[in-house]
Protein backbone atom coordinates (compact mmCIF):
# COMPACT_ATOMS: atom_id res chain seq x y z
CA UNK A 1 0.00 0.00 0.00
CA UNK A 2 1.22 3.34 -1.03
CA UNK A 3 0.33 7.25 1.37
CA UNK A 4 0.51 10.45 -0.02
CA UNK A 5 1.09 13.82 2.38
CA UNK A 6 0.83 17.24 1.52
CA UNK A 7 4.08 18.64 0.28
CA UNK A 8 4.35 20.86 3.18
CA UNK A 9 4.69 18.25 5.66
CA UNK A 10 8.02 18.03 4.65
CA UNK A 11 8.99 21.11 5.75
CA UNK A 12 10.81 22.35 9.39
CA UNK A 13 8.66 24.78 9.78
CA UNK A 14 6.03 22.66 9.64
CA UNK A 15 5.20 21.49 13.43
CA UNK A 16 5.66 24.77 14.47
CA UNK A 17 3.12 26.71 12.22
CA UNK A 18 0.49 24.05 12.48
CA UNK A 19 -1.92 25.94 13.70
CA UNK A 20 -1.73 28.27 10.38
CA UNK A 21 -1.88 25.32 8.10
CA UNK A 22 -5.20 25.18 5.92
CA UNK A 23 -4.12 22.20 3.75
CA UNK A 24 -5.68 18.72 3.26
CA UNK A 25 -3.41 16.10 3.90
CA UNK A 26 -4.30 12.32 3.13
CA UNK A 27 -2.72 9.08 3.38
CA UNK A 28 -3.14 5.42 2.49
CA UNK A 29 -1.60 3.07 4.56
CA UNK A 30 -1.97 -1.27 5.55
CA UNK A 31 -0.49 -1.66 8.78
CA UNK A 32 0.34 -5.60 10.35
CA UNK A 33 0.79 -3.91 14.36
CA UNK A 34 1.76 -1.05 15.49
CA UNK A 35 4.16 -0.48 18.48
CA UNK A 36 3.50 3.22 19.50
CA UNK A 37 6.21 5.07 21.57
CA UNK A 38 5.59 7.76 23.85
CA UNK A 39 4.78 10.82 21.52
CA UNK A 40 3.89 13.64 23.17
CA UNK A 41 1.51 14.80 20.05
CA UNK A 42 -0.74 18.29 20.33
CA UNK A 43 -1.70 19.09 23.58
CA UNK A 44 -3.40 22.31 23.77
CA UNK A 45 -6.88 21.36 24.87
CA UNK A 46 -9.00 22.49 27.52
CA UNK A 47 -12.86 24.10 27.86
CA UNK A 48 -13.51 26.96 29.71
CA UNK A 49 -16.67 28.52 30.63
CA UNK A 50 -18.33 31.85 32.28
CA UNK A 51 -21.63 33.11 33.22
CA UNK A 52 -23.22 35.94 35.01
CA UNK A 53 -26.88 36.72 35.45
CA UNK A 54 -28.51 40.24 33.87
CA UNK A 55 -30.33 42.35 36.25
CA UNK A 56 -31.52 42.51 39.82
CA UNK A 57 -29.02 40.34 42.30
CA UNK A 58 -29.57 37.90 44.01
CA UNK A 59 -30.76 35.90 40.95
CA UNK A 60 -33.10 33.57 39.93
CA UNK A 61 -31.21 31.83 37.48
CA UNK A 62 -28.90 28.74 38.86
CA UNK A 63 -25.56 29.81 37.66
CA UNK A 64 -23.80 27.25 39.00
CA UNK A 65 -26.56 24.46 37.29
CA UNK A 66 -25.70 27.01 34.07
CA UNK A 67 -21.80 26.77 34.23
CA UNK A 68 -21.76 22.69 35.15
CA UNK A 69 -23.80 22.30 32.28
CA UNK A 70 -22.17 24.61 29.91
CA UNK A 71 -18.84 22.47 31.09
CA UNK A 72 -20.88 19.40 30.40
CA UNK A 73 -21.14 20.28 26.50
CA UNK A 74 -17.65 20.84 27.14
CA UNK A 75 -16.31 17.43 28.38
CA UNK A 76 -14.85 16.33 25.08
CA UNK A 77 -12.09 18.96 25.30
CA UNK A 78 -11.06 17.69 28.99
CA UNK A 79 -11.58 14.95 30.91
CA UNK A 80 -8.80 14.92 33.80
CA UNK A 81 -9.99 17.30 36.00
CA UNK A 82 -13.10 20.40 36.23
CA UNK A 83 -13.70 23.19 38.42
CA UNK A 84 -16.38 26.00 39.23
CA UNK A 85 -15.87 29.36 40.79
CA UNK A 86 -18.53 31.65 41.61
CA UNK A 87 -19.14 34.73 43.27
CA UNK A 88 -22.49 36.55 45.14
CA UNK A 89 -20.90 40.04 43.46
CA UNK A 90 -20.34 41.69 46.99
CA UNK A 91 -17.17 42.37 48.98
CA UNK A 92 -18.41 40.71 51.96
CA UNK A 93 -18.14 37.16 50.62
CA UNK A 94 -15.45 35.05 49.36
CA UNK A 95 -15.20 33.06 46.19
CA UNK A 96 -16.86 29.50 46.44
CA UNK A 97 -15.29 26.93 44.74
CA UNK A 98 -15.41 23.34 44.18
CA UNK A 99 -12.44 21.27 42.13
CA UNK A 100 -11.57 18.05 41.57
CA UNK A 101 -10.16 15.24 39.52
CA UNK A 102 -12.34 13.02 36.99
CA UNK A 103 -15.47 13.73 34.63
CA UNK A 104 -17.97 16.25 35.36
CA UNK A 105 -20.59 14.40 36.59
CA UNK A 106 -17.65 13.10 39.23
CA UNK A 107 -16.60 16.27 40.57
CA UNK A 108 -19.94 17.98 41.23
CA UNK A 109 -22.45 16.02 42.92
CA UNK A 110 -25.84 17.64 44.90
CA UNK A 111 -24.14 18.48 47.58
CA UNK A 112 -21.44 20.49 45.96
CA UNK A 113 -23.56 22.29 43.64
CA UNK A 114 -25.69 23.45 46.67
CA UNK A 115 -22.78 25.58 48.00
CA UNK A 116 -21.24 26.99 44.78
CA UNK A 117 -24.91 29.50 44.86
CA UNK A 118 -23.83 32.84 43.56
CA UNK A 119 -24.72 35.34 40.81
CA UNK A 120 -21.64 34.94 38.78
CA UNK A 121 -19.09 32.13 38.18
CA UNK A 122 -16.40 30.32 35.93
CA UNK A 123 -15.69 26.84 35.21
CA UNK A 124 -13.28 24.68 33.46
CA UNK A 125 -12.74 21.39 32.44
CA UNK A 126 -8.81 20.31 31.82
CA UNK A 127 -6.70 17.62 29.77
CA UNK A 128 -3.11 18.46 30.58
CA UNK A 129 -0.66 20.53 29.04
CA UNK A 130 1.95 21.72 30.52
CA UNK A 131 1.76 20.24 33.90
CA UNK A 132 0.69 16.63 35.47
CA UNK A 133 -2.49 15.44 36.12
CA UNK A 134 -3.23 16.25 39.82
CA UNK A 135 -5.53 17.79 41.69
CA UNK A 136 -3.08 20.81 42.46
CA UNK A 137 -3.53 21.85 38.72
CA UNK A 138 -7.25 21.87 38.53
CA UNK A 139 -8.73 24.87 37.54
CA UNK A 140 -9.80 27.54 37.55
CA UNK A 141 -6.48 28.90 40.14
CA UNK A 142 -8.24 32.19 42.52
CA UNK A 143 -5.74 34.20 44.15
CA UNK A 144 -6.43 36.76 46.80
CA UNK A 145 -4.82 40.20 45.87
CA UNK A 146 -4.71 43.06 48.05
CA UNK A 147 -8.07 44.23 46.03
CA UNK A 148 -9.65 41.25 46.32
CA UNK A 149 -10.08 37.99 44.38
CA UNK A 150 -9.00 36.96 41.63
CA UNK A 151 -10.17 33.64 39.07
CA UNK A 152 -8.71 32.53 36.15
CA UNK A 153 -9.62 29.84 33.60
CA UNK A 154 -7.07 29.16 30.80
CA UNK A 155 -7.29 26.75 27.34
CA UNK A 156 -3.91 26.97 25.85
CA UNK A 157 -0.29 27.26 26.25
CA UNK A 158 2.29 29.42 26.82
CA UNK A 159 4.85 29.36 23.69
CA UNK A 160 7.48 31.84 25.56
CA UNK A 161 6.57 29.96 29.51
CA UNK A 162 10.26 30.16 30.20
CA UNK A 163 10.81 34.34 29.75
CA UNK A 164 6.94 34.56 31.51
CA UNK A 165 7.63 32.28 34.30
CA UNK A 166 11.76 34.11 34.81
CA UNK A 167 9.78 37.71 34.83
CA UNK A 168 7.40 37.06 37.88
CA UNK A 169 9.80 34.96 39.65
CA UNK A 170 11.90 37.79 39.39
CA UNK A 171 9.34 40.25 40.54
CA UNK A 172 9.16 38.07 43.93
CA UNK A 173 6.32 35.89 43.06
CA UNK A 174 5.90 32.38 43.85
CA UNK A 175 4.78 29.74 42.41
CA UNK A 176 3.41 26.49 43.49
CA UNK A 177 2.97 24.45 40.55
CA UNK A 178 4.67 24.30 37.11
CA UNK A 179 1.03 25.30 35.08
CA UNK A 180 1.63 28.33 32.99
CA UNK A 181 -1.94 28.81 33.72
CA UNK A 182 -0.88 29.85 37.54
CA UNK A 183 2.00 31.73 35.70
CA UNK A 184 -1.18 34.26 33.88
CA UNK A 185 -3.07 34.09 37.06
CA UNK A 186 0.09 35.30 38.84
CA UNK A 187 1.33 37.73 36.01
CA UNK A 188 -2.14 39.49 36.38
CA UNK A 189 -1.38 40.54 39.90
CA UNK A 190 1.50 42.70 39.31
CA UNK A 191 1.29 45.94 38.67
CA UNK A 192 1.57 47.35 34.86
CA UNK A 193 4.70 49.28 33.90
CA UNK A 194 2.72 52.39 33.74
CA UNK A 195 1.68 52.38 37.15
CA UNK A 196 -1.93 52.46 38.70
CA UNK A 197 -4.14 55.45 39.79
CA UNK A 198 -6.99 54.75 42.48
CA UNK A 199 -6.68 50.84 42.16
CA UNK A 200 -6.22 48.71 40.25
CA UNK A 201 -6.37 48.82 36.44
CA UNK A 202 -7.44 45.31 35.41
CA UNK A 203 -8.09 45.81 31.75
CA UNK A 204 -4.20 47.53 31.64
CA UNK A 205 -3.14 44.44 33.76
CA UNK A 206 -4.30 42.04 30.96
CA UNK A 207 -3.48 43.97 28.14
CA UNK A 208 0.05 44.20 29.77
CA UNK A 209 -0.05 40.20 29.62
CA UNK A 210 -0.80 40.16 26.29
CA UNK A 211 2.10 42.09 25.31
CA UNK A 212 4.24 40.06 26.87
CA UNK A 213 2.82 36.19 26.28
CA UNK A 214 1.00 36.90 22.94
CA UNK A 215 0.21 33.49 22.55
CA UNK A 216 -1.61 30.63 23.87
CA UNK A 217 -4.62 31.35 25.18
CA UNK A 218 -8.20 32.08 25.55
CA UNK A 219 -9.09 33.10 29.30
CA UNK A 220 -12.04 33.98 31.42
CA UNK A 221 -11.04 36.10 34.62
CA UNK A 222 -13.62 36.78 37.04
CA UNK A 223 -13.50 39.43 39.65
CA UNK A 224 -16.63 39.95 42.83
CA UNK A 225 -18.87 41.40 40.14
CA UNK A 226 -17.56 40.94 36.59
CA UNK A 227 -15.79 38.46 34.54
CA UNK A 228 -13.57 39.31 31.61
CA UNK A 229 -13.06 37.32 28.46
CA UNK A 230 -9.59 37.69 26.87
CA UNK A 231 -8.64 35.68 23.22
CA UNK A 232 -4.81 35.84 22.39
CA UNK A 233 -4.06 38.78 19.46
CA UNK A 234 -3.60 35.02 17.05
CA UNK A 235 -7.03 33.97 17.73
CA UNK A 236 -5.56 30.82 18.41
CA UNK A 237 -8.16 29.34 20.56
CA UNK A 238 -11.76 29.58 20.13
CA UNK A 239 -14.26 32.04 22.29
CA UNK A 240 -17.58 32.73 21.87
CA UNK A 241 -20.26 34.62 23.55
CA UNK A 242 -23.81 34.17 24.01
CA UNK A 243 -26.97 35.40 25.81
CA UNK A 244 -29.57 33.58 28.52
CA UNK A 245 -33.08 33.81 26.99
CA UNK A 246 -36.24 33.16 28.81
CA UNK A 247 -36.95 29.46 28.32
CA UNK A 248 -40.52 30.16 26.60
CA UNK A 249 -38.97 31.55 23.59
CA UNK A 250 -35.53 29.88 24.02
CA UNK A 251 -35.02 28.87 19.94
CA UNK A 252 -37.08 31.04 18.91
CA UNK A 253 -36.20 33.26 15.92
CA UNK A 254 -36.61 36.59 17.53
CA UNK A 255 -34.69 35.69 20.85
CA UNK A 256 -31.95 38.29 20.04
CA UNK A 257 -34.76 41.03 20.87
CA UNK A 258 -36.05 40.00 24.68
CA UNK A 259 -34.37 41.19 27.27
CA UNK A 260 -31.30 38.55 28.74
CA UNK A 261 -31.59 36.61 31.98
CA UNK A 262 -28.01 36.96 32.00
CA UNK A 263 -24.78 36.25 29.72
CA UNK A 264 -22.20 33.44 28.77
CA UNK A 265 -18.86 32.84 27.57
CA UNK A 266 -17.33 29.71 26.37
CA UNK A 267 -14.62 28.12 24.62
CA UNK A 268 -17.46 26.24 22.49
CA UNK A 269 -20.60 27.31 21.42
CA UNK A 270 -22.26 23.91 21.22
CA UNK A 271 -23.32 23.95 25.05
CA UNK A 272 -25.88 27.22 24.12
CA UNK A 273 -29.04 25.74 23.06
CA UNK A 274 -28.80 23.02 26.49
CA UNK A 275 -28.74 25.62 28.71
CA UNK A 276 -31.29 28.22 27.17
CA UNK A 277 -29.03 30.42 25.42
CA UNK A 278 -28.18 32.13 22.23
CA UNK A 279 -25.15 32.50 20.25
CA UNK A 280 -24.07 36.15 19.68
CA UNK A 281 -20.61 35.88 17.93
CA UNK A 282 -17.06 34.99 18.40
CA UNK A 283 -14.87 37.06 20.81
CA UNK A 284 -12.45 38.46 18.19
CA UNK A 285 -8.48 37.90 18.23
CA UNK A 286 -6.90 40.14 20.70
CA UNK A 287 -10.06 41.07 22.25
CA UNK A 288 -10.32 42.18 25.97
CA UNK A 289 -14.85 41.71 26.62
CA UNK A 290 -16.01 42.73 29.93
CA UNK A 291 -18.89 40.76 30.87
CA UNK A 292 -21.38 42.72 33.90
CA UNK A 293 -25.47 42.41 35.00
CA UNK A 294 -25.68 45.11 32.63
CA UNK A 295 -24.29 43.57 29.42
CA UNK A 296 -21.47 42.88 27.49
CA UNK A 297 -18.67 45.33 26.22
CA UNK A 298 -15.57 45.40 24.24
CA UNK A 299 -12.54 46.96 26.72
CA UNK A 300 -9.96 46.68 23.59
CA UNK A 301 -8.37 45.09 21.28
CA UNK A 302 -4.28 44.00 21.51
CA UNK A 303 -3.12 43.89 18.00
CA UNK A 304 -1.31 41.48 16.82
CA UNK A 305 2.98 42.14 16.88
CA UNK A 306 4.47 43.34 13.50
CA UNK A 307 0.63 42.75 11.69
CA UNK A 308 1.39 39.03 11.80
CA UNK A 309 -1.59 37.12 10.32
CA UNK A 310 -3.92 35.59 12.57
CA UNK A 311 -3.40 31.71 13.39
CA UNK A 312 -6.32 30.08 14.38
CA UNK A 313 -5.56 26.14 14.97
CA UNK A 314 -6.85 23.94 12.36
CA UNK A 315 -7.01 21.20 14.76
CA UNK A 316 -9.91 22.79 16.15
CA UNK A 317 -12.10 21.91 13.07
CA UNK A 318 -10.14 18.77 12.57
CA UNK A 319 -10.72 17.24 16.11
CA UNK A 320 -10.98 19.05 19.03
CA UNK A 321 -14.17 20.87 18.07
CA UNK A 322 -17.67 18.78 18.50
CA UNK A 323 -19.39 19.25 15.49
CA UNK A 324 -22.30 21.54 16.43
CA UNK A 325 -20.03 24.21 17.19
CA UNK A 326 -19.62 27.27 14.98
CA UNK A 327 -16.12 28.70 14.22
CA UNK A 328 -15.34 31.56 11.96
CA UNK A 329 -19.14 31.80 11.19
CA UNK A 330 -18.76 28.14 9.96
CA UNK A 331 -20.86 24.93 11.50
CA UNK A 332 -17.64 22.69 12.23
CA UNK A 333 -19.93 19.84 10.45
CA UNK A 334 -20.30 21.20 7.75
CA UNK A 335 -16.59 22.24 7.70
CA UNK A 336 -15.51 18.34 8.31
CA UNK A 337 -18.09 17.03 5.12
CA UNK A 338 -16.84 19.44 2.56
CA UNK A 339 -13.04 18.32 3.50
CA UNK A 340 -14.37 14.54 2.80
CA UNK A 341 -15.74 15.92 -0.32
CA UNK A 342 -12.42 17.27 -1.33
CA UNK A 343 -10.58 14.09 -0.04
CA UNK A 344 -12.82 12.24 -2.60
CA UNK A 345 -12.27 14.54 -5.52
CA UNK A 346 -7.88 14.13 -4.94
CA UNK A 347 -7.94 10.55 -4.51
CA UNK A 348 -9.82 7.68 -6.24
CA UNK A 349 -10.05 4.33 -4.28
CA UNK A 350 -11.61 0.94 -5.92
CA UNK A 351 -13.65 -0.04 -2.64
CA UNK A 352 -16.90 -1.64 -1.39
CA UNK A 353 -18.18 0.79 1.17
CA UNK A 354 -16.82 4.46 3.01
CA UNK A 355 -16.94 4.07 6.61
CA UNK A 356 -15.28 6.52 9.80
CA UNK A 357 -13.75 5.98 12.74
CA UNK A 358 -16.33 7.62 15.02
CA UNK A 359 -16.70 10.17 15.66
CA UNK A 360 -14.57 13.03 14.06
CA UNK A 361 -14.38 11.12 11.04
CA UNK A 362 -17.45 10.54 10.65
CA UNK A 363 -18.73 13.68 8.52
CA UNK A 364 -15.69 13.59 6.35
CA UNK A 365 -16.35 10.12 5.54
CA UNK A 366 -20.23 11.15 4.79
CA UNK A 367 -18.71 13.73 2.38
CA UNK A 368 -16.29 11.10 0.82
CA UNK A 369 -19.26 8.79 0.08
CA UNK A 370 -21.21 11.73 -1.59
CA UNK A 371 -18.50 12.61 -3.30
CA UNK A 372 -17.59 8.97 -4.84
CA UNK A 373 -20.93 7.34 -5.00
CA UNK A 374 -19.22 4.76 -2.73
CA UNK A 375 -22.18 3.87 0.08
CA UNK A 376 -21.52 4.53 3.39
CA UNK A 377 -21.95 1.80 6.10
CA UNK A 378 -20.98 1.44 9.43
CA UNK A 379 -17.83 -0.95 10.79
CA UNK A 380 -17.33 0.04 14.08
CA UNK A 381 -19.72 -0.31 17.38
CA UNK A 382 -18.00 2.70 19.88
CA UNK A 383 -18.24 2.01 23.39
CA UNK A 384 -19.41 5.66 24.23
CA UNK A 385 -18.37 5.33 28.33
CA UNK A 386 -14.53 5.29 26.97
CA UNK A 387 -12.61 8.25 27.05
CA UNK A 388 -11.01 10.19 23.88
CA UNK A 389 -7.76 8.07 23.72
CA UNK A 390 -5.63 11.50 22.46
CA UNK A 391 -7.36 13.27 25.61
CA UNK A 392 -6.31 10.62 28.08
CA UNK A 393 -2.54 11.59 29.81
CA UNK A 394 -0.37 8.84 28.98
CA UNK A 395 0.54 6.36 26.75
CA UNK A 396 -0.69 3.17 28.12
CA UNK A 397 -3.87 4.45 28.89
CA UNK A 398 -4.38 5.91 25.36
CA UNK A 399 -3.57 2.35 23.89
CA UNK A 400 -5.43 0.40 26.63
CA UNK A 401 -8.59 2.97 25.24
CA UNK A 402 -8.36 2.05 21.50
CA UNK A 403 -8.63 -1.82 22.89
CA UNK A 404 -11.77 -0.87 25.16
CA UNK A 405 -13.28 2.06 22.97
CA UNK A 406 -14.27 -0.16 19.86
CA UNK A 407 -15.94 -3.33 18.15
CA UNK A 408 -16.12 -4.89 14.84
CA UNK A 409 -19.99 -4.97 12.88
CA UNK A 410 -18.50 -8.29 11.01
CA UNK A 411 -21.75 -8.55 8.42
CA UNK A 412 -20.62 -5.21 7.27
CA UNK A 413 -17.35 -5.69 6.98
CA UNK A 414 -16.64 -9.47 5.89
CA UNK A 415 -15.45 -9.69 2.14
CA UNK A 416 -15.53 -6.25 1.55
CA UNK A 417 -13.08 -3.92 0.16
CA UNK A 418 -13.34 -0.65 2.66
CA UNK A 419 -12.08 2.96 2.74
CA UNK A 420 -11.72 4.21 6.12
CA UNK A 421 -11.60 7.89 6.73
CA UNK A 422 -10.02 9.60 10.20
CA UNK A 423 -9.36 12.77 10.77
CA UNK A 424 -5.90 12.66 11.17
CA UNK A 425 -3.01 10.75 12.90
CA UNK A 426 -1.06 12.46 15.57
CA UNK A 427 0.40 9.53 17.28
CA UNK A 428 -0.58 6.82 15.92
CA UNK A 429 -1.93 4.77 18.39
CA UNK A 430 -5.67 4.76 17.47
CA UNK A 431 -4.88 3.48 13.33
CA UNK A 432 -2.97 0.44 13.47
CA UNK A 433 -5.10 -1.38 15.70
CA UNK A 434 -8.62 -0.40 14.38
CA UNK A 435 -7.38 -1.55 11.04
CA UNK A 436 -6.08 -4.73 12.55
CA UNK A 437 -9.48 -5.24 14.08
CA UNK A 438 -11.59 -4.74 10.76
CA UNK A 439 -8.98 -7.37 9.06
CA UNK A 440 -9.43 -10.08 11.91
CA UNK A 441 -13.39 -9.27 11.42
CA UNK A 442 -13.03 -10.57 7.69
CA UNK A 443 -12.09 -7.02 5.87
CA UNK A 444 -10.87 -7.95 2.36
CA UNK A 445 -9.06 -4.53 1.97
CA UNK A 446 -8.57 -1.57 4.23
CA UNK A 447 -7.58 1.65 2.97
CA UNK A 448 -7.61 4.36 5.51
CA UNK A 449 -7.44 7.99 4.92
CA UNK A 450 -7.08 10.69 6.77
CA UNK A 451 -8.49 14.27 5.67
CA UNK A 452 -5.71 16.38 7.17
CA UNK A 453 -1.82 15.83 7.43
CA UNK A 454 -0.28 13.58 9.88
CA UNK A 455 0.81 15.33 12.92
CA UNK A 456 3.87 13.38 14.14
CA UNK A 457 6.50 14.41 16.43
CA UNK A 458 8.70 13.24 13.99
CA UNK A 459 8.06 14.62 10.39
CA UNK A 460 10.19 12.43 8.11
CA UNK A 461 9.13 10.11 6.51
CA UNK A 462 11.62 7.21 7.09
CA UNK A 463 11.19 7.72 10.76
CA UNK A 464 7.20 7.24 11.01
CA UNK A 465 7.46 4.18 8.49
CA UNK A 466 9.48 2.63 11.17
CA UNK A 467 7.51 3.80 14.09
CA UNK A 468 3.81 3.21 12.93
CA UNK A 469 5.02 0.15 11.13
CA UNK A 470 3.12 0.64 7.89
CA UNK A 471 4.63 -1.06 4.67
CA UNK A 472 5.17 1.72 2.42
CA UNK A 473 4.91 5.81 2.33
CA UNK A 474 4.90 6.96 -0.77
CA UNK A 475 4.97 10.82 -1.20
CA UNK A 476 3.44 12.39 -4.26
Amino acid sequence: MSASLSKSFMSPEFLEDYCRCRLFGRIRMSCDQVVPGDETGLTHECGVFGCISAGEWPTQIDVSQVICLGLVALQHRGQESAGIVTSDGTDNKPFRVHKGMGMINNVFNDEAMKKLKGNLGIGHTRYSTSAASEEVNCQPFVVHTAHGALAVAHNGELVNCGSVRKMVLGRGVGLSTHSDSELITQALCLNPPDGEVDGPDWPARIKHLMHLAPLSYSLVIMQKDRIYGVRDPYGNRPLCIGKIVPIKIAGAGDSLQESPEGWVISSESCGFLSIGARYLREVRPGEIVEMTREGIKTISIVERPNAKPQAFCIFEYVYFARSDSIFEGQMVYSVRMQCGRVLAKESWVDADIVSSVPESGTAAAHGFSRESQIPFAEVLCKNRYVGRTFIQPSTRLRQLGVAKKFGALSENVKGKKLVLIDDSIVRGNTIGPIIKLLRDAGAKEVCSQVFFTILARKPWCIIILRYINYKSIRLF
